[in-house]
């Protein structure tokens, strides 16, 4: 099954100044993981000698979300609520100093404008090229690419429809939550399944993988989503190279940032 052709593919274009970029992907933030959220906002407030010059979070850095006015004052405070409002403030606070981008994935594809604008978000077409130190740089959440997965991909197709998206955000807010609630048992059962090993899960398509990467005019294309973190030669001098998700309470527990700079590329963990 071909990829979606893409005729032209936004890009970021760093500014000179720039001299370190992160990349991270997968946190997949909830009330009920207050561990990663601490490794999380540890990673937020980290010296300034220490900061990269900008963060790019590719997808999925909420486990769900169901519509922006989550985040307004006068929505029920419940835990998963102040939980947002919680991420949204410790965001805006690390914007002021550190440009924040950020493109949508599977799980919170619905973060709208306001959304972003409360995180302090710049928001970034899926795929992008971000050109910095002499390098063309493709990002992108990753699950598009994961061909085989044919269920998932007509998932995808539906609700990222402008129509469906009106009528879902026009239901009441609980009714949203209670069908997220739904989607996400429905996924778990799935993951539980395989036994819950990733390796097991659809992978990324090599070719098309190449196929976008050679419309970007680019080496090497950085995603997250399937929760494998690796990197894989593509042939020709291209490769892909995944991102690890971040789990703080496993028994092996994960948090890393990818880090481009004029070295090129290092993983950083952030937990022992």
């Amino acid at each position: 099954m071909p990829v979606t052709p893409i005729d032209r593919f936004a890009e970021r274009i760093a500014p000179a100044s720039w001299q370190a970029v992160d990349v991270i992907s997968d946190l997949h933030l909830q009330a009920g993981d207050p561990a990663t959220f601490e490794a999380w906002v540890r990673y937020l407030r980290q010296p300034a000698a220490e900061r990269a010059d900008a963060l790019f979070i590719l997808g999925d850095l909420f486990e769900v979300w169901v519509g922006d006015d989550v985040l307004n004052a006068d929505a029920s405070d419940t835990p998963d609520h102040a939980f947002w409002r919680a991420c949204a403030a410790a965001l805006r606070a690390f914007s002021t100093h550190t440009p924040v981008h950020f493109l949508h994935g599977n799980r919170d594809f619905l973060l709208g404008p306001a959304g972003l604008a409360a995180c302090g978000m710049q928001g970034l077409s899926d795929p992008t090229v971000l050109v910095f130190q002499g390098q063309r740089w493709l990002l992108s959440h990753g699950d598009a690419l994961c061909l085989a997965d044919t269920d998932y991909m007509r998932f995808r197709a539906q609700v990222r429809e402008p129509a469906w998206q009106r009528d879902f955000l026009a239901q009441p807010l609980a009714q949203r939550e209670a069908m997220a609630r739904d989607l996400r048992a429905q996924s778990e059962a799935r993951k539980r399944s395989t036994g819950g090993d990733p390796s097991l899960w659809a992978d990324a398509d090599a070719d098309a993988a190449r196929d976008w990467l050679h419309h970007a005019d680019a080496q090497t294309l950085i995603h997250g989503h399937t929760h494998r973190p690796a990197e894989h030669a593509l042939g020709g001098g291209l490769q892909r190279i995944v991102l690890s998700d971040w789990d703080a309470g496993a028994a092996t527990p994960r948090a890393e940032v990818l880090r481009l700079d004029a070295r090129g590329m290092r993983r950083l963990p952030l937990l022992p």
